[in-house]
């Protein structure tokens, strides 16, 4: 069986902070890769704050459009992608179910995905917010999403004293 895959893709993204903070989610929640389109975080990407090094064990990799990295066999056979977009129309994200193998593609901190992007889309999702959260903000709750509908399970493989930070030694 093939272990369920989730890879991030970012129209554009802005702020190296953003991508750094998009790494380390990927990370924690074991993202399998994340792409880019564009110049503007190539130009500022000496100041990503990608504090757990993140990059250095997941791939981030820049393309010249995001359907590219399916083309390129980079995402697990038959992924599917999925729009993250505050538009009318999309599904809440509390009422959205995963796919096993997943492409969960966003937009620009200060834009909206293009149409074509959208419409390549097999699911279209948002996250019932009041006015719109940062990018970074989005790609983790999105990821927790996952997780947390993925089942108990994950409790197990992830146990608290073998992720805390090494300064953190508490227990109740």
């Amino acid at each position: 069986m093939q272990t369920p895959t989730a890879f991030i893709g970012l129209v554009n993204p802005k702020s190296p902070a953003n991508v750094g903070m998009i790494m380390r989610a990927a990370g924690c929640y074991e993202a399998s890769g994340v792409f880019y389109t564009g110049e503007r975080f190539d130009r500022a990407r000496k100041f990503s704050a990608d504090t757990k090094n993140a990059a250095s064990k997941i791939c981030l990799q820049h393309v010249d459009q995001l359907e590219d990295a399916a083309q390129t066999g980079a995402l697990a056979e038959g992924a599917v992608l999925v729009a993250i977009e505050l538009i009318e129309g999309a599904t809440p994200l509390m009422d959205f179910i995963h796919p096993e193998n997943a492409y969960y593609i966003f937009g620009p901190e200060d834009g909206s995905l293009k149409k074509d992007i959208i419409e390549q889309c097999q699911h279209v999702v948002y996250i019932p917010t009041i006015g719109c959260m940062n990018l970074a903000a989005t790609v983790n709750v999105l990821l927790y999403d996952r997780m947390a509908k993925s089942g108990r399970a994950v409790v197990d493989q992830r146990p608290i004293a073998a992720n805390r930070d090494v300064n953190n030694k508490i227990r109740i």
